[in-house]
């Protein structure tokens, strides 16, 4: 008997100890799921797979969570397994920092100043409406550099389901940047325009210290053109990528033409350009009004010949932001946000890696800009909503547009094109013109290539407060944060790098969420069949066996 159970088992035991011995030299993980959500991008994989330094990730979700959060907590663990599979030195922890509730308020101070926000979250049970604070951050630490990753993604009027989607599905990503932060060695150059007017570096302030993570910044200055295009051109192409934020004066020809050589011979470019003169503090006067004028750049033409064109009008649109206005004088003076139409809020349609899980941005007397010809591919990154119309320029701009309800019959040439990507093999505007200047190292036709013309200057425009920048997208006087700094950092990762980081933003994740409705009218359904069926069914087994006993051995 005992051989007969040793030729059925011998076997098995064997077979069990070799697996469990190969499993201790190799070791694989299986995906099977339909999104393959466990699965890490190769990009991911390779922000950490060369780091050989011990990296620590603090991970700030621990203790009794809400809900959702605690779902948000299981997925950035499993993400983090994930990375930690690829390669063994990166350690996390999950931590409450609001453990000592005697330290919350020191505690919440501190992580505020470091730019760790606390989420508030309301929370629905059994009738009762209570708030509780979550810190949704993780610092990613190597040496003496850390790098701060935010877990959780909202957007404006988006569901609690929504908001744990779009912040699942960007966890991957969130990680990968911050490795991919602490292993940059070589990094590519940014030329910030100048010369021309454009936006002072304080009002650029928080977007360059942003992109400092990723590039090395320098400024060029095309004032010496006039006198030495050549060596301002050589000098323009040390660097991978030109950004011109809010020009105010006119380019020259020759300005024009080192800019046209820059593009053809393979430079990134980012445009974000006024096509008319309007402010805000144009309005703040005795009258309360102010004249909207076109711009004249000179750069129509250049824009052209790559099948875009900037329109001197402004969006009017019935998806708006507001601005604030103060009412009475000196001490007494209030200060009420009032509906504006002329700053559009646009939302994406998460479409492109560039604006795939954003916020709104807030764009400032934009334009609307036509695409031209089919030489070049052209995709539309941001629009205005359908309830948006165009108002031409020369216009006088009153603020008594603000008492006065808007005709919304009028709104109906909506969906006007804001920002717009061309890609292609780029060819000069000067192909069939004539130079005008000789340039070594000219080109008539380039290979491919990418721009990014947005049709507003102040979408890079961050804020002042006593002289200090404020982060991009945040308005101090809503308190409102919009997306502008994630949407211009998103869009410099792609012009600068086709397969890199950004392409991990089309990966898409879905969370089963349970519906909180379901749950409360099915509460005692299923507390019965979790909790009451088993005993049910423990107790009739139990009358059964004793049954089948009494019947057996009772005689």
């Amino acid at each position: 008997m005992i051989r007969k159970v040793l030729y059925i088992w011998l076997p098995v035991i064997l077979l069990i100890g070799i697996a469990n011995a190969i499993s201790s030299f190799v070791y694989k993980r299986f995906d099977l799921t339909e999104d393959r959500r466990y699965s890490l991008s190769e990009a991911a994989e390779q922000t950490i797979s060369k780091n050989e330094s011990p990296i620590i990730v603090d991970v700030l979700l621990a203790g009794d969570l809400p809900v959702e959060f605690e779902k948000l907590r299981v997925e950035t663990k499993l993400i983090l397994e994930q990375f930690a599979a690829i390669n063994g030195n990166i350690k996390f922890d999950f931590i409450d920092p609001l453990e000592d509730e005697s330290q919350a308020e020191v505690t919440l101070a501190q992580l505020q100043r470091i730019g760790l926000k606390p989420a508030s979250v309301t929370i629905e049970e059994n009738g009762r409406v209570s708030q509780e604070l979550v810190i949704p951050w993780a610092m990613v630490n190597q040496g003496n550099r850390t790098i701060k990753v935010p877990l959780l993604k909202n957007k404006l009027g988006a569901s609690s389901e929504e908001r744990m989607n779009n912040s699942v599905q960007n966890l991957e990503y969130a990680f990968a940047d911050a490795f991919a932060k602490l292993g940059l060695t070589e990094k590519k150059k940014i030329a910030v325009l100048k010369g021309n007017g454009e936006l002072d570096d304080i009002y650029l302030a928080d977007l360059l210290g942003s992109l400092r993570d990723y590039y090395n910044i320098g400024a060029i200055t095309l004032d010496s053109v006039a006198a030495n295009p050549q060596s301002v051109f050589d000098q323009l192409k040390t660097f991978d990528l030109i950004m011109v934020a809010k020009p105010t004066e006119a380019f020259t020809d020759k300005e024009k033409y080192v800019l046209d050589q820059f593009v053809v011979n393979g430079g990134r470019s980012l445009w974000l350009i006024d096509q008319v003169n309007m402010e805000v503090d144009s309005l703040l006067n005795e009258e309360g009004q102010g004249l909207a004028i076109p711009m004249e750049l000179n750069l129509d033409d250049f824009f052209f010949k790559f099948g875009v064109r900037i329109n001197p009008d402004l969006i009017s649109d019935l998806y708006f932001t507001q601005i604030v206005l103060a009412t009475g004088d000196a001490s007494d003076s209030q200060y009420s946000p009032v509906p504006w139409y002329y700053h559009p809020m646009v939302f994406s349609d998460d479409d492109h890696p560039t604006n795939k899980n954003l916020e709104a941005l807030r764009f400032q007397f934009a334009s609307s800009i036509d695409t031209l010809g089919e030489l070049y591919k052209k995709t539309i990154l941001y629009s205005s909503s359908p309830l948006s119309k165009t108002d031409g320029t020369p216009r006088l701009i009153s603020l008594d547009i603000i008492g006065n309800p808007p005709d919304k019959d009028s709104f109906q040439n909506g969906s006007r094109p804001l920002a717009v990507l061309v890609e292609g093999a780029f060819s000069s505007t000067y192909k069939t013109r004539v130079k005008p200047v000789e340039m070594i190292g000219a080109k008539e036709n380039g290979g491919e290539n990418k721009m990014l013309v947005i049709s507003d200057g102040d979408l890079a425009k961050n804020q002042l407060r006593q002289g200090r920048p404020l982060e991009l997208g945040y308005d101090k006087w809503t308190n409102n944060f919009y997306g502008n700094k994630e949407f211009l950092i998103n869009s410099i990762n792609f012009l600068l790098d086709d397969k890199g980081l950004i392409n991990i933003r089309n990966k898409k994740v879905v969370i089963p969420i349970l519906d909180p409705e379901k749950i409360k009218n099915q509460k005692t359904k299923w507390q019965f069949i979790n909790i009451g069926a088993p005993v049910i069914l423990v107790l009739i087994l139990g009358w059964i066996f004793n049954l089948y006993r009494r019947r057996k051995y009772g005689a």
